[in-house]
């Protein structure tokens, strides 16, 4: 026995859906050389984490070993898959390996962040490799909802390790490479220890649909309208811009952009020589002058982001165009969970405005990017892996997916985030349970989920702030009665009183009686301040306030 191990450890992305980062390793235990696959983001919401702008996974386990870390591996350009690079690269401080389209999109975010060009490396195709230490990587490419996706060929003492990354089997996508299973055949040839597999939809029963079948009813929808069409999807779903782009060309419509992210993927697919025959758009200034029944407006927020175009226009305007009565509004996109409430709201104004909302209720305009059931079982008996692990999904799609390749005989583990599995030998066995989490972006400021930041943000939304405010003097006694204002809560309370002047009431009542003892120790009388104050509020109004104290001291 060598006394190495090949592992492997999700930071997210698995037991979520979303902000991906997984990391392989081979040597000695706490050894390793490491090689990390996908930086990716997910998305706040008002409900758990107010005001944050991105949320990113806990990386410090890998920083604290950055001198061990060979290179980073993008799979595809999903911001759950790349849009961390830019806020990560310095951090650890490793060489970013992508293909073309995937590494342009990255180049953007690091450019933001001052990365020099040093920092990314442009890969071909299988059977292109690269060397990272003990390992040797290749992109193998797969049919997704983005232009160039790949699974990744992982190569390591202990035997190979397919990376599957998002995909579906698709032999039509419109934009970007069909799926091939005789490559895949071929790089299973001689076995494959691990398949690491999407788990996104495995509870979807029949197998998944072609881009390329959308197109027939995108058309007729468009062709049949009597108004202004707007449509929304994913802006990274580049295939899917060109379908609608293309219906609305042969509808007699011009086709304007809105949203940065949307005219960004087009300007960069196109660059990239992947796109072609996309029709000729117009700003937003031209579209203006257009026939409303000659045009068509592409635009972003299919997930009901509130600064994006589409939630623009359902309130008012956009870059001065505005839907009136007679129009339509077409979801070319399925609603990702959580977002509901968002969504809802936009197709709930675009109502009453007299817009048409066209959702895609029976897969006519919108198809998964995403294995379905049978598409899993179809790379499994592929791929024939030793073992399987899921990843990229809820917990309850690991372990459905575990059940799903026992159907067949293959064996599989549900690994979740911080849970760092030991791939050597016959079977995968747990090796080591890791602190993972979350960070935030706040603003231009990284912050830790455990910080308090949100919590408190969280805790003022739901139950108030009040400040409290008073002067003690050279002689340790009370200049005046102490102050209050009161944020996020009513004026009056149930006595019909003014909340602040009871508030305040009752903190004279405390500062009056207290002796020279308790106004000389701060930290009591904060606690005391800060008791009364939430005592009478709650009272008052049912709600249990956050409370700050200020005590201005005279020397």
């Amino acid at each position: 026995m060598s006394g190495e191990r090949l592992i492997y450890l999700p930071l997210g992305g698995a037991g979520e859906i979303g902000m991906n980062a997984y990391v392989y390793g081979y040597g000695k235990p706490g050894q390793e050389r490491l090689i990390v696959v996908d930086l990716g983001v997910t998305f706040p919401d008002m409900d758990t984490t107010p005001g944050v702008d991105l949320i990113m996974p806990d990386i410090s386990w890998l920083e604290a070993r950055k001198d061990r870390i060979e290179a980073i591996f993008i799979t595809h350009a999903h911001e759950d898959h790349v849009g961390a690079v830019g806020h990560f690269w310095k951090r650890l401080g490793a060489t970013i390996h992508a293909r073309k389209f995937t590494a342009a999109i990255a180049r953007h975010k690091l450019d933001e962040h001052g990365a020099p060009d040093s920092v990314l490396n442009v890969v071909e195709p299988w059977p292109a490799t690269v060397e990272a230490g003990p390992f040797k990587v290749g992109f193998v490419p797969i049919s997704h909802s983005i232009p160039e996706s790949s699974g990744l060929v992982i190569d390591s003492p202990e035997g190979r390790v397919i990376h599957s990354g998002d995909f579906k089997i698709d032999h039509t996508p419109v934009v970007g490479e069909p799926f091939n299973p005789d490559l895949w055949a071929e790089v299973s040839q001689g076995g494959v220890k691990a398949l690491i597999c999407d788990s996104t939809n495995v509870f979807s029963p029949q197998p998944g649909r072609s881009e390329a079948t959308l197109a027939p009813e995108i058309e007729k929808l468009i062709a049949s309208q009597p108004g202004m069409v707007v449509a929304t999807t994913f802006a990274s779903n580049v295939a899917r811009l060109k379908t609608i782009a293309v219906a609305a060309d042969r509808a007699g419509r011009t086709v304007c952009l809105l949203g940065r992210a949307m005219r960004r993927m087009v300007e960069t697919a196109t660059e990239c020589g992947l796109l072609h025959g996309f029709p000729k758009t117009v700003g937003p200034e031209e579209a203006a002058s257009i026939p409303r029944e000659k045009l068509l407006l592409l635009v972003t927020g299919s997930q009901g982001e509130r600064r994006a175009a589409s939630a623009q226009l359902a309130q008012g305007s956009y870059l001065g165009l505005k839907l009136q009565e007679g129009d339509s509004f077409l979801f070319s996109s399925r609603t990702i969970p959580g977002n509901e409430r968002g969504v809802i709201k936009i197709m709930n104004q675009l109502s009453e405005k007299g817009v048409d909302v066209i959702e895609d209720t029976h897969g006519l305009y919108h198809v998964s990017g995403h294995a379905n059931r049978p598409d899993l079982q179809l790379l499994h008996d592929i791929v024939r892996p030793q073992f399987l692990v899921p990843m990229h999904g809820e917990h309850r799609h690991l372990r459905e997916h575990v059940k799903l390749g026992a159907e067949r005989g293959l064996s599989g583990i549900v690994a979740v985030n911080g849970m760092m599995l030991d791939l050597s030998g016959n079977a995968p066995k747990v090796a080591e349970y890791i602190d993972t989490g979350r960070s935030y972006l706040d603003g231009s400021v990284m912050i830790g989920a455990m910080d308090g930041i949100v919590r408190d943000r969280i805790r003022m939304a739901l139950n108030g702030h009040v400040t409290v405010t008073m002067i003690i003097d050279e002689d340790d006694e009370p200049l005046g009665d102490p102050w209050c204002e009161i944020m996020g809560l009513p004026e009056k309370g149930r006595s019909n009183a003014s909340l602040v002047e009871t508030l305040e009431s009752d903190l004279a009542q405390f500062v009056n009686r207290a002796g020279r003892k308790m106004l000389r120790d701060e930290d009591k009388l904060d606690r005391e301040l800060k008791r009364i104050a939430r005592s009478t509020t709650q009272a008052e109004t049912g709600k249990k306030p956050e409370v700050n104290v200020v005590v201005s001291r005279l020397s």
